[in-house]
């Protein structure tokens, strides 16, 4: 196994690497807070990879199993999946809850101003009093395979959201759904990640003939995914087809925030969007998706 790798970069944000793990994270107040903040953050994530390999047989078993599991950072996952009846194991929350980890080792390590870890797009922010954080939204796929930035979410402090998170059939995970993207807003980047699953998950249309799919093992033999159909193709869908498999969706994500387990969602599907905001939660919501701005690598 590679050792864990750090570095600076030139705008003052830190890049941790190990195996396939890939985090840029960023502290802003005093000097010596930050400094302590980034060395705790190095600390920390040098076990990561180690502890969650060795529970991988029980983060892959579904929730509904009760994986046993001791780490911290597996205990998170397993906690942000729990509320979900849906199939789910606790690798739907796993790049959110590392986040979460790295950002609490941060906030133990020094008192600091605002923060932010993220993890792939999955993201754990910190806010104080009086802060700000602005999020871009890269998330239409209608345009290539390099992604449009549709919009930014502008989170404040008091707004009781932790974690920014997307999933989708274009992203790093399988998809049982046909969303290009879904992105979420929680109280923290675990939860973010398993709820923004559940509603690409539900972004589809079941026995549509066109859309491809294939068991997940035939793509990946260790899939946690098992034998169930991923979204491997899907065709060009008509503005009905489109319309349909969104507001599939959007019911979902309405569930799980009237569940009190989302803030706000965005779903994306070929060049079109479906937005679930609570009114006052974001200063600045984000765009439809028929206005598009290309962007590259889109960060806080």
């Amino acid at each position: 196994m590679d050792r864990p790798a750090h570095q600076v970069l030139a705008d003052g944000r830190l890049h941790l690497q190990h195996g396939p793990i890939d985090l840029v994270l960023r502290a802003y107040g005093a000097g010596s807070a930050v400094a302590e903040a980034h060395a705790a953050a190095i600390d920390r994530f040098a076990t990561i990879l180690g502890e969650l390999v060795g529970e991988l047989p029980e983060l892959r078993r579904p929730v509904s199993e009760r994986p046993r599991v001791d780490g911290a950072i597996a205990r998170r996952m397993v906690a942000a999946c729990r509320p979900h009846k849906e199939f789910l194991t606790p690798m739907a929350a796993v790049a959110g809850a590392v986040a979460d980890e790295i950002l609490a080792a941060m906030r133990e390590a020094a008192p600091l101003d605002k923060a932010f870890v993220n993890d792939g797009g999955d993201i754990a922010v910190h806010l104080t009093e009086g802060e700000t954080l602005a999020v871009g939204v890269a998330a239409d796929f209608s345009r290539g395979p390099v992604p449009a930035l549709n919009g930014r979410v502008t989170l404040r402090h008091g707004d009781g959201i932790g974690g920014v998170a997307t999933s989708g059939r274009q992203g790093r995970s399988f998809s049982l759904g046909l969303a290009d993207s879904v992105t979420v807003l929680a109280r923290d980047a675990a939860a973010a990640d398993a709820a923004a699953t559940l509603i690409a998950n539900a972004v589809d249309l079941p026995g549509h003939p066109g859309v491809g799919r294939a068991p997940a093992t035939d793509l990946d033999p260790d899939s946690d995914l098992g034998s169930r159909l991923v979204t491997v193709a899907v065709p060009a869908l008509s503005a009905e087809e489109i319309a349909a498999a969104l507001e599939a969706g959007r019911r979902r994500a309405a569930g799980l925030r009237a569940a009190g387990l989302i803030r706000a969602a965005a779903l994306m599907l070929q060049g079109r969007s479906v937005i679930l905001e609570e009114p006052g939660i974001l200063e600045a919501s984000i765009l439809e998706a028929s206005i598009h701005e290309h962007g590259r690598e889109i960060r806080p």
